[in-house]
């Protein structure tokens, strides 16, 4: 069967770089339902809501506030070690269309357990909206994805392997979901060391969260504690910054 041979564009170009990065971590994951009914009441009784993926790189870069191993990478140079972060750096998977094509590409969002929610949510609308060239994170991305492939290898071995460029390149954290799109567990793979997703929300007022994480970093008991402060910060910080930013306006309405 004859086809129709293509050339790899850019934004492919970056998965492909992006899975081979992933390959030898060695990932493990745990998926749990939480309840976040009082997070819903507030979002709902909210003037402007913030997206969902904002309140949940807010709320995991929180628990991470207290959680040192939720900042903690996996280095190999000079020699392999856990480097610990001192604060949180978030990747957030964005869905762009570029000359046509659909594709992702990684917004960084540094502190934000710092930030405000409205400021979180902010970036990640700029990095869905505004040009590729106007984005610090996408240009950067894409000029190391243009480099011929030997470049390309050393670039993310440095960036991979040293601790601190870990954080200046990948994050301690990543979120992607495809909630947007309808239902599914999603269980996504980045070079690590803890990745998010989530799914819909269910009629019980729940909704599915996964984390993988590399195992050399911590185990499954610690992210266990973490699913459950996950869902205390989302129904307490997370929803009274909501409420703090004005309930939406109520319309009379005539007799």
């Amino acid at each position: 069967m004859r086809g129709t041979p293509k050339t790899i564009s850019l934004p492919r170009r970056l998965i492909c770089d992006l899975m081979r990065a992933s390959m030898d971590v060695p990932f493990v994951s745990l998926s749990r339902p939480l309840n976040i009914r009082p997070l819903l009441e507030a979002r709902a009784g909210a003037m402007a809501p913030s997206g969902w993926a904002a309140m949940f790189v807010k709320a995991f870069a929180l628990v991470a506030r207290d959680e040192p191993v939720l900042r903690t990478v996996y280095a190999k140079w000079p020699w392999p070690m856990l480097y610990e972060l001192p604060n949180s750096v978030a990747s957030v998977a964005i869905a762009r269309v570029q000359d046509g094509e659909e594709c992702v590409m990684p917004q960084r969002i540094a502190a934000p357990e710092a930030m405000a929610l409205a400021a979180v949510d902010a970036e990640i609308r700029r990095a869905k909206t505004a040009p590729i060239d106007d984005i610090p994170m996408f240009r950067k991305i894409m000029r190391a994805t243009r480099l011929p492939l030997p470049l390309r290898r050393l670039c993310w071995a440095v960036g991979l392997n040293f601790g601190r460029q870990r954080g200046n390149w990948f994050g301690s954290f990543a979120v992607s979901s495809v909630a947007a799109y309808g239902g599914g567990e999603l269980h996504p793979i980045t070079p690590g060391p803890f990745i998010v997703s989530y799914g819909v929300v269910e009629g019980d007022q729940t909704i599915h969260v996964v984390i993988r994480w590399d195992h050399r970093v911590t185990d499954a008991a610690p992210i266990a504690r973490v699913l459950t402060r996950l869902e205390q910060v989302l129904n307490t910080e997370i929803a009274a910054e909501l409420r703090a930013a004005g309930p939406k306006p109520i319309r009379a309405v005539r007799t």
